[in-house]
């Protein structure tokens, strides 16, 4: 029994996550794998070696901290657990791209890389070309990659049932013409029609095909940007957390462990010092379940990505129980922090949704923006 089911909500929210049995705090409810998903187009050039597909990051931890500290004498200790993880390094036949496996070499290839594949080197390529415009118009921090909406349209060209597939994928895509438009102006800029347009027509290049050719109109491309924005669920995966983790549940002594403690604190100060915020291997991935989850300023779940690559989990964080809706927070912990306000202007900024989950309600009579924010924001004005 799978302990929840996607079925409409009784509100303008649409779909919802409903548990059909109890969750205790820390139960995991599901674990997916994506749709499909992407390594962002400057994480990659930036030189996060990642596998193609499922985004495991393919250096050891002690290779990761030596590159974003730049101390080359860097030993850690324990490193030996991951070792393994990169001897099944693998790589396309025809183009070269690295995979962190063969089942993910053998997966991405039956799913969309088999239409997709190139030769990295051919900068006139369609892709290439893409990608680079992409960069241009994106700039850092990224939130979604082009390429994810070129992966989703070789998922529905090489699918089995091409047009089932398609129809997947528009059970993502709720959402007027107008509102679609406006989160690509959010995603994109001041520009975002002509760019828009640019981009439609560059992924026409890339490919096209009987079932894929109604999200290559303006409006359903439209959608589709608008679709990878808000319901792209951003992937980070790291070594240096990974292995952190990993030591983290090792037996040793109070000495050794204080020692240890040490010892990383020092490694992210000296991550800090030179590569400034630490980056993950990062991008975004499709989920169909997953993203049926609605958000709530006072989450029962969240999301991580315990193995290091792409597969998502989703957990209990308080009591759930049978016919609660499963609900996430679409802000970050800071953010989610912060006034009434501040969260349903940031929810409406990026998600055009006005937040009625209980804690909005109950914070109603709540003045519009405390003021500490309000300092805040004249500070940036002027």
């Amino acid at each position: 029994m799978a302990g929840f089911e996607v079925r409409m909500c009784n509100s303008q929210k649409g779909k919802g996550l409903f548990a059909t049995k109890e969750f205790l705090p820390g139960d995991v409810i599901l674990e997916e794998e994506p749709l499909v998903s992407c390594q962002f187009a400057h994480n990659a050039a930036y030189r996060y070696l990642a596998c193609d597909h499922c985004m495991r990051p393919l250096e050891t931890p002690e290779q990761n901290v030596r590159r974003l500290s730049a101390k080359q004498d860097i030993i850690l200790p324990h490193s030996n657990c991951f070792e393994t993880d990169l001897l099944n390094i693998t790589s396309c036949n025809q183009c070269g791209i690295l995979y962190c496996s063969q089942e993910c070499k053998e997966i991405s290839y039956a799913t969309y890389h088999r239409s997709l594949c190139y030769i990295q080197s051919e900068v006139l390529h369609p892709i290439s070309v893409l990608v680079e415009t992409w960069k241009q118009i994106h700039y850092p921090p990224e939130t979604t990659n082009i390429m994810l909406v070129v992966r989703l349209l070789a998922y529905i060209q090489q699918h089995d049932d091409p047009a089932l597939a398609a129809e997947n994928v528009k059970q993502f895509c709720h959402r007027t013409i107008n509102e679609d438009a406006e989160l690509v102006h959010k995603l994109l800029g001041e520009k975002f029609s002509d760019q828009l347009n640019t981009l439609r027509e560059m992924t026409a290049n890339v490919i096209r095909g009987e079932y894929i050719d109604e999200f290559l109109t303006p409006e359903g491309f439209s959608s589709l940007m608008a679709l990878v924005g808000t319901n792209g669920q951003g992937i980070g995966t790291s070594p240096l957390a990974l292995w952190v983790n990993s030591v983290s549940q090792l037996t040793m002594s109070d000495d050794e462990r204080q020692q240890l403690d040490v010892f990383i604190d020092k490694i992210y100060q000296y991550v800090e010092e030179e590569s400034g915020q630490f980056l993950n291997t990062e991008g975004s991935g499709l989920y169909q379940l997953q993203s049926a989850c609605n958000h709530s300023c006072a989450p029962n779940a969240e999301s991580s990505f315990p193995y290091g690559n792409h597969r998502i989990q989703l957990k209990a964080i308080r009591h759930i129980k049978p016919g609660d809706e499963i609900h996430i927070s679409y802000l970050d912990d800071c953010t989610l922090q912060r006034s009434r306000h501040s969260r349903q202007r940031e929810l409406s900024e990026n998600y055009l949704f006005v937040c009625c989950c209980e804690r909005c309600m109950s914070q109603s009579s709540e003045p519009d923006c405390t003021s500490d924010e309000e300092m805040s924001d004249d500070d940036l004005d002027d």
